[in-house]
């Protein structure tokens, strides 16, 4: 038996952020690639110049190394079957084109802007998909060159047989075929010397040896175009396996790059870690067969295959799935880990964090009492700020707030204050003994006591446990926020 090396590829287009569905579809291939210690590649198809938009190069390649991942051949990396971007391999699409054109696989169309809208307006006025009708399909090789020679503007389009069937087997949704004639002849080279990405697409992946093509359902219509110029040029075909796409929890519409929440950076400057997001990408079309959730990179390539990817129409993006996975992999760090994560991610990302006032007001060992408290309650990093504000801020609260648990607010908190006047031993061992003994003693509701005095220290209801955060802040501290919600009972 043949020993191919398998060769997966990642073609993102620079017409806007990296889209978090393009990473799904990435670690699907980068996964496949290494699992069968073959190469995975980057390819940046650049080719739809109208839509290309100044800078998105640098960030996609940023987006896929923000989340630890990288490449075997691409851009910045190089490799044999270079260069991996398409606007640099204008004279490469020439020649194939040209091959095409010499076996009337495709042929030179003339037709004008004009022309083209009026047959689209034709065909929405009679409800059918248009196609071109292969009008110059019939031009003879002398008119051809006249035009030429005459400088009109023209495109290369593919000239489709009609009558025949067009068919593959995907190694996801199983044996697909189409018939030709519901095919249009496509354009395969722009009036500008562009590929279209139908043509692109096929050149690339052949050249640069790709054995699996791994992307998004919306792809499946296309497909047969491809497998049609495949066989037109006489080249081996790839397997093709077209992916579940991605859509929000409560949609049935795929999520597009047009959507703000669907790039893939926003979600590292919001504060999800990389490894997080991955384990739940993993499983919007994938699933191992058992009930384990947890899978890090090295796990997951492990455990991969191409049978148990999902025949799924549209997968689930479940925001609330995923801050359960970013809150575990959260738990994982202890508080020195946790700190250094938290400052690098702040100035990596350039995003305020509260981190760095809690570092000056605090001595090291209450950062670390600040940081165990606070990070078993995040969902994501950018949570911090407000899970730790009141830890510098005199928090705003109100009669009615304090009121809520106590009938009289007044009486818990002069309690408490007379208490802290009198006590010398602020630590948590001895507040926490202290209290309690002085509320049994008093007869008074633990839950009114502690609920009055958590809303009083702090401003919230749900917070670690309030003596915890009592012994963090100084008495200072403690007496000038009793003595504020004292003063407005």
């Amino acid at each position: 038996m043949e020993n191919i090396e398998i060769r997966t590829r990642m073609a993102p287009s620079p017409t806007g952020e990296f889209h978090i569905g393009g990473l799904r579809t990435l670690l699907f291939n980068y996964a496949w690639a290494k699992k069968n210690n073959g190469k995975f590649l980057l390819r940046i198809e650049d080719t739809d110049r109208n839509r290309y938009v100044d800078g998105s190069i640098n960030r996609i390649i940023e987006a896929i190394r923000a989340y630890n991942l990288d490449w075997d051949e691409g851009p910045q990396v190089g490799g044999l079957y270079g260069p991996y971007i398409q606007s640099e391999r204008l004279n490469i699409y020439r020649e194939y084109s040209e091959r095409l054109l010499a076996k009337k696989s495709a042929y030179y169309c003339f037709c004008t802007e004009e022309r083209l809208s009026q047959l689209r307006n034709e065909a929405q006025k009679d409800d059918r998909t248009f196609k071109y009708d292969k009008h110059c399909l019939s031009l003879n090789e002398s008119v051809i060159q006249e035009k030429l020679q005459n400088g009109e503007k023209y495109v290369v389009r593919l000239n489709v047989p009609s009558g025949i069937q067009i068919s593959y087997d995907d190694f996801v949704l199983g044996s697909l075929s189409f018939p030709s004639d519901d095919i249009d002849d496509a354009v395969l080279l722009k009036s500008d010397g562009y590929p279209t990405y139908h043509f692109a697409v096929v050149v690339d992946d052949y050249l640069m040896k790709v054995t699996h093509v791994m992307r998004g359902g919306e792809w499946v219509s296309s497909t047969p175009k491809h497998v049609l110029l495949y066989r037109l040029f006489g080249f081996k075909e790839p397997k093709f396996g077209h992916l579940p796409n991605l859509k929000f929890v409560g949609t049935n519409k795929k999520m597009s790059k047009r959507e703000g929440t669907s790039n893939a950076l926003d979600f590292i400057k919001k504060g999800y870690l990389p490894e997080a997001v991955l384990n739940q990408l993993m499983f919007l079309g994938w699933n191992p067969g058992t009930e384990r959730e947890i899978f890090s990179i090295d796990d997951f390539i492990k455990e991969f295959t191409l049978e148990r990817i999902n025949k799924t129409d549209l997968v689930s993006l479940d925001f609330e799935k995923l801050n359960w996975f970013n809150n575990r992999y959260i738990q994982k760090y202890n508080e020195e880990e946790f700190l250094d994560l938290l400052k690098k991610w702040s100035l990596n990302n350039n995003v305020s964090s509260l981190i760095f006032e809690i570092e000056k007001k605090y001595e090291p060992k209450k950062v670390l009492q600040i940081l165990k408290l606070s990070k078993d309650r995040l969902n994501f990093l950018s949570e911090f700020d407000q899970i730790v504000d009141y830890y510098l801020n005199l928090p705003h609260v109100d009669s009615i707030a304090l009121g809520k648990y106590s009938s009289n607010p007044k009486k818990v908190l002069t309690f408490f204050k007379e208490y802290l006047n009198s006590e010398f031993d602020y630590t948590f061992e001895n507040l926490d003994f202290k209290l309690h003994e002085l509320i049994k003693g008093n007869n008074l509701s633990t839950k009114e006591y502690f609920m009055t005095l958590r809303i009083a220290i702090t401003g919230e209801i749900v917070t670690p446990p309030i003596i915890e955060i009592i012994s963090i802040l100084d008495k200072e501290m403690t007496l000038e926020r009793l003595d504020s919600a004292i003063s407005v009972l």
